[in-house]
């Protein structure tokens, strides 16, 4: 740095007080920091730098040594907080007992330290003045706190050659670096004047990729899944993507993407990627309990490189309704196969066989789903779905027995922009399919359709508040009610739907207390998620439910509806979730609570 006006000083610090308790057997250490100047935010920023506040924390046993050795420390982190926030002539002491850190020898320590005080006396905070980075790649966005009269913090000052660099590799200059900086402090004003440049290297084109670290996992499909386009300007989005495209088959344990230093004579950059595969076998389960649904496990086994190309083999099964009052129990059994960048490095195979039995409190069905099809990741987002399936199923509701046959093309889209799967906080989620289905025998033509969309935002930051809205809209049409497979239409009541409503209690009366499923559906659930401390939160919410006769929502159907409040404690594997809910309105069904249990939010 130029010194300008004031000869520039970099003197020890010192400053405000805050004082904690440091055990040493039967003595007690005592550490002051005292800070003249700044704030209580910059205190606070202070005491988080430093490494004796560090060791002087309740419950900390640190030898002698080791409080000389963070005093020492400190000087130069300390000094870094302050040119973080300006502070640019600053004076910092650091005593042990009296004497000054840096003047005790590290191997002769006393034998002792009651004491220690940090004394810092910030100065004045500059600005800055004249600043300038160049060149700036088009389409460059800078950092706002990168202009004249802003707090001249070195951080900010990284940032924007981070920014500018940014800006040159999005335009294909991998190796764009910072040439030169010119930084004056100025006393008599206050003010640091930088002038910032960039050096943006030749543009360079993706070179040859390089697979280190793979053992079982064959190395040209490491290379068809990464996708990394060879040959064309370099991007670091595509080099994002290669790495997202490794991690989400959930063949590897780690995915590292690295840049050759030097790029090749002939303009490219080699590109190496290290992957660390991670166990070939998994196995999980999971429960939920449920007052009228009764218990429902599941279980899974999963071989994550099946056929030696990061393939996956995912065998699962669910049992619910063990002790419920909701029909008897079901029984799914499900195998599925996928294979990653089938078409492309974006597109999958998948092929799926399932075997179930569900036996409701209103229909009974066995029924066998084979199912092939593919998935279109278009980006970490947006997900679509289209595939070719067969359905074999033999059914008894108030309409009778059926057996039949359908032909299915399901259809589908998810669009996932939630900042947390499990307990999401902000951001939306909907997912829509649509599945035409041609009878081979025992059935009537039609289509089914589903609509799910969620949408989450918090609001306060010391006891958030997170405000949940849930919609869902489904739809049978070109079948008739009688006609149509009977798991195929639509019921209210229950988890998934209306909490506090027993489960599938609202469907389509048709006389002689006998109920169907409706051809068409509106589902409705809010709620209001209190955080309360870091582990545990509260809920309340309310639920609506709706079931016609009609293809298509008309409001001629019945409603029913639902609140109640529940209990969240947070996990490393997400939220437990406790629900009471009571029914609020809708035909009676003698009931007066129901009660859930699971791990994730309802929604």
């Amino acid at each position: 740095m130029k010194h300008a006006g004031t000869i520039w000083k970099q003197r020890w610090i010192a400053g405000a007080l805050l004082s904690c308790g440091l055990a040493f057997g039967a003595h007690a250490a005592e550490l002051a920091l005292n800070v003249t100047g700044g704030d209580s935010d910059l205190r606070a920023t202070l005491r988080g730098g430093s490494l004796l506040a560090e060791q002087t924390t309740e419950g900390a046993t640190p030898s002698p040594q080791e409080l000389v050795a963070a005093a020492q420390a400190d000087y130069a982190r300390l000094l870094a907080v302050l040119y973080d926030q300006g502070y640019f002539g600053p004076e910092i002491k650091i005593a042990l007992d009296g004497r000054e850190a840096s003047a005790i020898p590290p191997v002769s320590p006393p034998r002792q330290i009651n004491r220690a005080v940090i004394t810092i006396d910030t100065g004045p905070q500059f600005r800055f003045g004249r600043i300038s980075i160049a060149p700036v790649a088009p389409g460059t966005e800078l950092p706002d706190g990168f202009s004249e009269g802003e707090t001249a913090s070195l951080g900010m000052l990284k940032e924007t050659v981070s920014s500018g660099i940014s800006g040159w590799r999005a335009e294909g200059h991998a190796k764009a670096e910072l040439a030169s900086q010119d930084l004056t402090a100025r006393h008599t004003d206050r003010t640091i004047t930088a002038d910032l440049r960039l050096a943006p290297g030749p543009k360079l084109r993706f070179g040859q990729l390089v697979i280190k670290g793979n053992a079982d996992v064959r190395t040209n499909r490491i290379v068809d899944i990464a996708g990394l386009p060879v040959g064309e300007v370099f991007s670091p989005d595509e080099l994002r993507l290669v790495a997202t495209r490794l991690r989400r088959t959930e063949t590897f344990s780690s995915v590292a993407v690295i840049e050759a230093d030097q790029p090749a004579p002939d303009g490219t950059l080699p590109i190496t990627v290290q992957v660390s595969e991670a166990p070939k076998r998994r196995f999980g389960f999971g429960g939920e309990l449920s007052t009228q649904e009764g218990l429902t496990l599941s279980s899974f086994w999963l071989h994550r490189n099946f056929l030696g190309g990061a393939e996956r083999l995912r065998v699962e099964g669910e049992v619910r309704g063990i002790g419920g009052q909701s029909g008897g129990t079901d029984y799914t059994f499900g195998v599925r196969f996928d294979r990653p960048a089938t078409f492309n490095e974006d597109t999958n195979f998948f092929a799926l066989a399932e075997l179930e039995q569900l036996d409701e409190v209103n229909f009974f069905s066995r029924q066998i789903n084979l199912e092939a099809g593919i998935e279109r990741i278009a980006n970490e987002n947006r997900t679509y779905t289209a595939a070719i399936g067969l359905r074999t199923a033999e059914t008894r509701d108030v309409f009778g027995t059926t057996d039949f046959t359908l032909l299915t093309f399901p259809l589908g889209v998810t669009f996932d922009y939630r900042d947390d799967k499990l307990d999401a906080t902000s951001g939306y989620y909907a997912s829509a399919s649509l599945t035409p289905f041609l009878a081979i025998n025992g059935a009537d033509d039609g289509a089914r359709s589903y609509i799910d969309a969620r949408y989450y935002h918090t609001v306060g930051t010391k006891r958030p508040v997170t405000f949940a809205l849930r919609g869902q809209l489904g739809s049978v049409f070109g079948s008739t009610q009688s006609a149509a497979p009977a798991d195929f239409l639509f019921y209210s009541g229950g988890g998934g739907t209306v909490r506090g409503q027993p489960f599938q209690s609202l469907g389509v009366d048709i006389g002689n207390d006998q109920t169907a499923g409706g051809r068409s559906f509106l589902g409705i659930s809010t709620e209001a998620r209190i955080k309360v401390t870091d582990s545990i939160g509260i809920v309340g919410f309310v639920d609506a439910g709706y079931v016609g006769e009609e293809q298509f929502f008309d409001g001629t159907g019945v409603w029913q509806s639902g609140a109640g409040l529940g209990l969240r404690y947070n996990t490393a594997i997400g939220p437990i979730r406790l629900d009471v809910g009571v029914p609020t309105s809708g035909p009676d069904t003698g009931e007066d609570f129901q009660i859930y249990i699971g791990i994730g939010q309802a929604f």
